[in-house]
């Protein structure tokens, strides 16, 4: 099994996050996307502000690894109107993927209609720009009976406003594995939780995201039905070593 069609490549670290300076860590950003050239995974996963630094060193590799960034990141919680503006710049800058995190605080507060309403507007606006999206709903931060109900909230909204063949494009992806967790607990994706995103999110397609650390974690994740998996030790994984990184 080629693994590396599955790996999407993932730094997120601002400096503040990674304790260097602006410099270097748009020094480790580039040593990232150069991996991910060479090793030819999936997608380059970077904060927005990096994305029009990987589509130029993509484009002039002449590589085929798609761009991918992170919207609302990593709470969910900004405007509408700042999640569209924030995509839209992404789009320009070159982004292919969009990996929005859903408002999950608001769900959990139900206020149902205002993530449905999210989830509809932002889909479509990446639609019409030909991009894919994903939709993060943070598996740490909620109940089982949470993960089942807005697993089904983003099938539901997907299917009810978008033709069938434009479901693939539209993945609910588990952590964006920046939360904090109480007592150790696991803040990405474990496999209960990936089980129940599997059985009420599809037919669309679930990203495997937080806490996949091993081949035999990739492997496992996709024997499941996974189709995408983010982890930040994407070459490590993929040479069959384990990772000790958080994410």
């Amino acid at each position: 099994m080629n693994i590396k069609h599955y790996l999407d490549s993932t730094y997120l670290k601002t400096a503040e996050q990674a304790g260097v300076s602006e410099a270097e860590n748009t020094e480790i950003v580039k040593q990232f996307i150069q991996e991910a050239i060479d090793e030819n995974f999936k997608l380059i996963m970077i904060r927005p502000n990096m994305v029009k630094m990987a589509r130029k060193m993509i484009d002039e590799k002449k590589s085929k690894v798609l761009v991918g960034t992170v919207i609302s990141f990593p709470d969910g919680t900004n405007s509408l109107d700042e999640k569209i503006d924030e995509a839209e710049q992404a789009i320009l800058d070159g982004a292919d993927e969009l990996d929005f995190v859903c408002n999950y605080e608001a769900f959990k507060k139900g206020e149902i209609e205002l993530v449905k309403n999210e989830v509809f507007i932002l889909t479509r606006h990446a639609f019409h720009n030909h991009k894919v999206a994903k939709w993060i709903i943070e598996v740490a931060a909620l109940t089982d009976a949470q993960i089942i109900q807005i697993s089904a909230l983003i099938k539901n909204v997907v299917i009810a406003n978008f033709k069938e063949d434009l479901y693939q494009n539209v993945f609910v992806k588990s952590s964006t594995g920046f939360y904090k967790t109480e007592n150790g607990l696991p803040n990405g994706a474990t496999i209960p939780a990936i089980i129940m995103m599997i059985e009420n999110a599809s037919p669309l397609p679930i990203k495997a995201a937080g806490g996949v650390r091993t081949y035999e974690d990739v492997a496992e994740m996709i024997r499941l039905g996974v189709k995408r998996i983010g982890t930040s030790a994407a070459k490590t994984i993929a040479n069959g070593n384990v990772s000790t990184n958080n994410y």
